[in-house]
This record gives structure tokens, C-alpha cells and sequence, in this order.
């Protein structure tokens, strides 16, 4: 089966009643969790960014608690899957902000784990390319906000 384009799609949804796109749209939920996700964070979150981003800092900081920290191969394994699911939410929201405060807490949540991420060469360099990943995303920002941000990036690396 071939995929039809974006614009494609678009072309033909204009011609679809209300009530087909709603259960197009549905039926897509259905399917795979991320649509269900995507759909989710679109009708209830995507208003209020703000309240979304503390929500999913909060989440992060639950997750990082709940790590298993007996060994440092379970540590990589929550570590990842942290890290996996923050990026799905940064494609979710697609805010340059959002992704910059989300990794900046993923990196200051790696950094205060115990036992410490510098033991590790995996962990320390998925800290360190997210910390790359940060700065060049700041740049790209307004002025005020690239200072905001660099502040809080600095903190970050002033506490190592």
C-alpha cells in the first residue's frame, strides 16, 4: 500500500463531512498508542503549555525516583526509556521552549541521580549531547529567552 502525502491528505479531508473526519480521527486513536497520545495532548494540553511542561517535569522526576539503582545497567536501561519518552513529548508539543526546559530538568534529574552518571561513559555521554542538544537550541531563540535559558544552563553546569 502506498502512503499518500501530507497535502494529499489535506486535499481530501476538505471534502469529508464532520461527522467522517470525527470518525476518521477516532478510528486513528484507536490504532497505536502514540496517535492516542498526540490526539490527547492536542484536545487537552496543547492550550495551556505551561501546565503542560510542569506536568511532564513532575512525571520526569517520578520516573527518575523510581530507577533502579542496584546496578548501572538498569540505571542506562530507565535512563533511556526516560529520555525516550521526553522526546516524544517534545514532538508532541513542538515548542522550542518546551523542548529546552524539558531537557534542561532531564539533565539536572541525571545529574542529581545516586549513584552518579560520571562512572558511567554511557550515561555521561548521553548527558553530555543533551547538554550540546540544549545550547544549540538556545540559540536559535529570542534574545531575552536565550539569557533565561543560558542562566539556567550555567546553574546547571556550575553544580558539577
Amino acid at each position: 500500500m502506498e502512503t499518500a502525502t501530507i497535502s494529499a491528505i489535506k486535499k481530501e479531508l476538505e471534502f469529508y463531512s464532520q461527522n467522517k473526519i470525527l470518525a476518521i480521527t477516532l478510528r486513528l486513536a484507536k490504532f497505536k498508542k502514540e496517535n492516542k497520545e498526540l490526539l490527547s495532548y492536542l484536545l487537552f494540553e496543547a492550550d495551556n503549555e505551561e501546565a503542560f511542561m510542569d506536568k511532564m517535569k513532575a512525571e520526569m522526576t517520578e520516573e527518575f525516583a523510581n530507577i533502579n539503582t542496584s546496578s548501572y545497567f538498569f540505571i542506562k536501561k530507565s535512563v533511556r526509556r526516560i529520555l525516550k519518552n521526553v522526546k516524544k513529548i517534545i514532538r508532541f508539543s513542538s515548542h522550542k521552549e518546551t523542548e529546552i526546559a524539558l531537557l534542561i530538568h532531564f539533565c539536572a534529574e541525571l545529574k542529581a541521580l545516586n549513584p552518579t552518571y560520571l562512572k558511567n561513559v554511557v550515561l555521561t555521554n548521553m548527558y553530555n549531547n543533551q547538554l550540546r542538544l540544549v545550547k544549540n537550541k538556545i540559540s536559535t531563540l529570542h534574545e531575552d529567552l536565550q539569557y533565561d535559558y543560558s542562566l539556567e544552563l550555567n546553574t546547571l553546569n556550575d553544580e558539577g
